[in-house]
């Protein structure tokens, strides 16, 4: 088979999230189970064009700009068609803001440019490679569901994968003539949301397939308390909606033989991990200590629950804990967070900033990992910190409920720690939980084991979407596949 895979962001050209590590692995997964898979995404300024080769031109169209395309290959080994138009992808910042934090105000085209060159790829005879599926995700690549319904003669199936429903691409309604969709397509059955134009709408009313991260989460976002707007919708087109949970890079996360770590070590050398706190102690300017680390790594908002972080910082700290926070995100948070270490020098770490090497460095030198985010469709850090022997305590929603089970010392079965409502109380509760069974070293010891035999590999999830191509191509409507792992 052979897939176009359709993405904004890919590691490491380009990162901001999961989607990126997603973009990145899953592609790969898919190519060792024999399917023909490659990328397709902007080139930005951040992507090496050294080596790249030209493959063909997409003419200009009445409102967006002419583009090369360009083919390369991925540093994991995976082949990418690169959209190279400099007007709107040459520039600084990231991949959807400036280097102040605002959204570029073209985005909106911007992203049906890279929608538009899907099309073509798979409308064009003359290609020497033209794919049989594309699959788009989140909101970057929702109108190329759209394109292929209003084409004259299209049959090239779509999939469309929710990263994250929060993000949904909204535009004023008077952009749908800049990015060249018909006016019958701004309908309530198509990309009209509130009066607006969204792309993440349209690619979830014309897709032949809608798939996301994780089981529970596809449940949830057909409720009006997480469906963000989208549920009815959602929960009309159920029959093709899957919840396929996220794998991880078991290559590139893997603390065996890490490179951003001080000291290697795996389920039968879990002592070395020590090394890795007294590392990643001495890197933030944290004094030595046998008490408990505690670490969150990720975007700093309230959907991902830092208020929850800074509400209990300090009862970590008088409980003998030391706190690490590493991210980007909303100016007021970040502010609050940096006051809070700048008050507690000696027990609270705060870096403003993204650093893969040094969020490897904390998966393997935390002892627990905070992830109390208030949804979070799949998630990728508690995996892991699984796979780091690093002990999640998480919010039991989405993709985190469908990868973190509870410690029970008893049986000494389970692999973290979870609390079931979003507020200081009950994930304070969990870390108190979490620093008992800490302090009872044999059964500390065997928590960390679960976790790091889990099985977080693409291997299920790359089989569950070849089923979906296949039955796409087949004529078959793909059946919803909503169901957790069952390894534990």
């Amino acid at each position: 088979m052979r897939i176009l895979f359709v993405t904004s962001e890919c590691t490491p050209w380009s990162k901001t999230g999961g989607l990126a590590d997603v973009s990145a692995a899953l592609p790969a997964a898919l190519r060792g189970l024999g399917s023909d898979v490659r990328v397709l995404m902007p080139a930005y300024s951040s992507v090496p064009l050294d080596g790249a080769r030209s493959v063909s031109v997409i003419n200009a169209s009445p409102h967006l700009p002419a583009a090369r395309l360009l083919q390369a290959v991925l540093p994991n080994g995976v082949p990418a068609f690169l959209v190279d138009c400099p007007a709107l992808y040459k520039r600084g910042g990231g991949p959807y803001q400036n280097e102040q934090g605002a959204d570029f105000p073209d985005n909106a085209q911007r992203f049906a440019q890279l929608c538009r060159v899907a099309v073509h790829m798979a409308s064009d005879d003359e290609s020497a490679w033209r794919p049989q599926v594309v699959h788009c995700n989140d909101w970057q690549s929702g109108l190329v569901p759209a394109y292929f319904h209003f084409a004259p003669r299209s049959a090239t199936p779509t999939v469309l994968t929710i990263h994250n429903l929060a993000f949904q691409g909204m535009f004023p309604a008077s952009t749908l003539d800049l990015v060249d969709l018909p006016r019958e397509s701004f309908s309530i059955n198509g990309a009209e949301f509130y009066g607006q134009l969204s792309f993440l709408k349209a690619g979830l009313a014309y897709a032949d397939a809608i798939t996301t991260v994780s089981p529970t989460y596809a449940i949830e976002i057909q409720r009006p308390e997480s469906g963000m707007g989208l549920h009815g919708l959602l929960a009309y087109r159920r029959s093709v909606l899957s919840g396929i949970l996220n794998g991880i890079d078991t290559d590139t996360w893997n603390p065996a033989h890490d490179p951003h770590i001080a000291v290697p070590y795996q389920a039968d050398t879990l002592d070395n991990k020590g090394a890795n706190k007294r590392a990643l102690e001495a890197h933030v300017g944290l004094p030595p200590s046998h008490k408990p680390l505690l670490a969150m790594v990720g975007r700093l908002t309230a959907q991902k629950g830092i208020d929850l972080v800074i509400d209990v910082a300090t009862a970590i700290e008088r409980i003998g804990g030391q706190l690490v926070v590493l991210g980007r995100g909303d100016a007021t948070l970040e502010e609050s967070l940096t006051a809070l270490a700048a008050a507690h020098p000696h027990a609270i770490k705060a870096i403003i900033d993204f650093s893969e090497p040094l969020a490897h460095l904390i998966e393997a030198g935390a002892d627990m990992f905070l992830m109390p985010s208030r949804f979070e469709p799949c998630g990728m850090n508690q995996m892991y910190s699984q796979r780091y022997g690093t002990v999640p305590v998480v919010h039991a929603t989405g993709g985190l409920v469908d990868t973190v089970t509870e410690f029970a010392l008893d049986t000494q079965a389970g692999t973290g720690f979870l609390f079931h409502a979003p507020d200081p109380a009950q994930f304070l509760s969990a870390i108190q939980r979490a620093i008992a069974v800490y302090e009872n070293k044999p059964a500390w010891r065997q928590l960390q084991i679960n976790g790091m035999r889990r099985d977080f590999s693409w291997g299920a999830g790359a089989r569950c979407y070849i089923d979906i191509y296949q039955r796409l191509l087949s004529g078959a409507i793909p059946q919803p596949s909503i169901r957790a792992r069952s390894d534990g």
